[in-house]
């Protein structure tokens, strides 16, 4: 598969951008555990035309990065596009642009998923941008609006028309949000459609090995996306590729690997937030789903979303580590939503 110029090799894994997810430390273990492609956080065009501090160190691009996108949102054009050459002098690999968020704040004010009620308009914004900027330009979108209107065949054709380089589909519409179940056969159809002939990225529900196979064979897309499912669960990217190569699953991690994984995690956000606090509130969303299964967990998990230095963090980890020692994480019933 390739992205423009970007050799991706074959049926390649993406992480998907996240807000407040897919920040440095993360991007770091999932890149460690064999994820072939980044995204930083969505980033909205506003926030880079009024010059944040904030939103500028979300643009910031590491060695272990590569090959990565920033992903941009927005429902102005002209907001967009200067967003987009903003975005190009960070120097990621490509620039992907976010048609797929389906939250209020975002879809309700016109952008994101928003534009799935706009089409001529996204695919206005989408040709503009290409236009604006020399890297390769990428689109991530869902399958529609709402059950009754799903045109997701006719924007991947009006997208590539215009130059995108490559689309990820989200197997759900807009008004579903993240309910139900992502529908991969219309993920499908638009990879087969004979007029396509961009990379065709599916996303939506890839929470194990055997889901991820199962989707890549339905649909015969060209690279898989995950998101959700990889919150507290890194390795799946490992347990994946191992699953494609020998078609054997790997055993869960132990609760202490995963413990010095969370430590890693820990220390790569300390080395990029100003101060320790910032690091530990950074992981709180993290902390719960690193830990899915366990008997008698709750106090433990508590003890987590309190704690506000570093040392105390540490030490409820190696207890958790040591009352656990031998056990397993185990992601049988772990809920996406």
């Amino acid at each position: 598969m390739k992205i423009g110029n970007l050799e991706l090799g074959t049926l390649p894994l993406f992480l998907a951008p996240m807000e407040d997810v897919t920040y440095k430390s993360f991007r770091y273990l999932c890149k460690k555990f064999g994820a072939d492609v980044m995204s930083t956080e969505f980033i909205s065009a506003e926030a880079i035309k009024r010059e944040m501090e904030a939103t500028k160190r979300k643009m910031t691009i590491f060695d272990f990065d590569r090959p990565i996108a920033i992903q941009i949102y927005g429902s102005n054009i002209e907001s967009m596009i200067s967003a987009a050459k903003v975005a190009e002098e960070a120097q990621p690999d490509y620039i992907d642009i976010n048609f797929g968020c389906p939250m209020k704040k975002i879809a309700g004010k016109g952008a994101g998923a928003g534009l799935l009620r706009d089409i001529p308009k996204m695919v206005k914004m989408a040709e503009e941008i290409v236009k604006a900027v020399n890297l390769p330009v990428t689109a991530k979108t869902r399958l529609g609006w709402d059950p009754s209107d799903m045109a997701i065949v006719d924007i991947a054709e009006r997208l590539q028309d215009i130059g995108i380089q490559a689309l990820t589909i989200h197997g759900r519409t807009r008004s579903q949000l993240f309910s139900g179940e992502a529908d991969w056969s219309l993920i499908g159809e638009v990879k087969a459609n004979p007029r396509m002939h961009i990379p065709i990225i599916g996303n939506g529900d890839i929470s194990s090995p055997e889901k991820a196979k199962a989707f890549a064979d339905q649909s015969g897309v060209d690279g898989l996306m995950i998101g959700r499912g990889a919150i507290g669960r890194p390795w799946i990217f490992r347990d994946i590729r191992h699953f494609f190569d020998t078609g054997e699953l790997l055993a869960p991690p132990l609760v202490s690997e995963v413990v010095e994984s969370v430590k890693e995690q820990l220390s790569q956000s300390i080395s990029w937030k100003p101060e320790s606090r910032g690091a530990i509130l950074e992981m709180r969303r993290h902390f719960a789903r690193y830990f899915p299964g366990l008997p008698d967990f709750r106090n433990y998990r508590i003890q987590l979303l309190q704690a506000v230095e570093l040392n105390d963090v540490i030490s409820i980890l190696d207890q958790i580590g040591s009352a656990y020692a031998n056990e397993r994480v185990d992601y049988t019933n772990v809920n996406l939503k």
